[in-house]
């Protein structure tokens, strides 16, 4: 491998820059609105590491726990066992959807989620992002929103501001930081053997 070549055959996924330095004492974890007070926060964090998660849960009450918290969830979804939900009141999820076990859906801001899309096992869609330029490490968060007939296969992660079109195919460990049109298939980069 020469000097300039990286480890997955190319030198084109390091991008050099500059920041300001930061201090996380600084970063509290406060600079973004968590839509509910703090005793429904922690009531939601119980319930869910003491029933929502857990295999024994029926998904009917599943279901019911989410939507009492505030999530929006259509007819007939199904969403597996140890899929964490960060803040409920921030999730939207239409009919005829699954939710695969060990899926993560780390929603510091909104995730709409449409009918008939399938996120499969151990997926992770995370709103959050820190801002690299704020010396408090400030949070930069965006929403998510996840079209009809999508499928979002397993352990592949879906990053802030990201909108998947309708009918779209996430392969596999793929690696979403930008918009993917209706239609798309996406698939992860192949390693170079050598």
């Amino acid at each position: 491998m020469s000097g300039k070549e990286s480890a997955w055959g190319g030198n084109d996924m390091v991008v050099t820059t500059t920041r300001v330095g930061w201090s996380l004492a600084a970063g509290r974890g406060c600079s973004y609105d968590k839509g509910r007070g703090v005793l429904i926060q922690a009531l939601w964090v119980a319930t869910s590491e003491l029933v929502v998660t857990k295999v024994w849960c029926p998904n009917r009450l599943r279901c019911a726990i989410l939507r009492w918290f505030g999530a929006k969830i259509g007819r007939d979804v199904i969403i597996r066992h140890r899929v964490r939900v960060h803040w409920p009141w921030k999730l939207s999820i239409g009919d005829d959807s699954w939710v695969g076990t060990d899926s993560e859906l780390y929603n510091l801001d909104t995730i709409d989620i449409g009918s008939d899309v399938c996120i499969s096992q151990h997926a992770y869609l995370c709103t959050g992002s820190h801002d690299r330029f704020s010396p408090d490490f400030d949070f930069d968060n965006g929403p998510i929103v996840v079209a009809d007939g999508v499928w979002i296969c397993a352990r592949s992660t879906v990053l802030r501001g990201v909108t998947i079109g309708a009918n779209s195919v996430i392969g596999a460990t793929c690696l979403i930081s930008g918009d993917v049109p209706s239609n798309a298939i996406v698939r992860a980069p192949q390693p170079t053997v050598s």
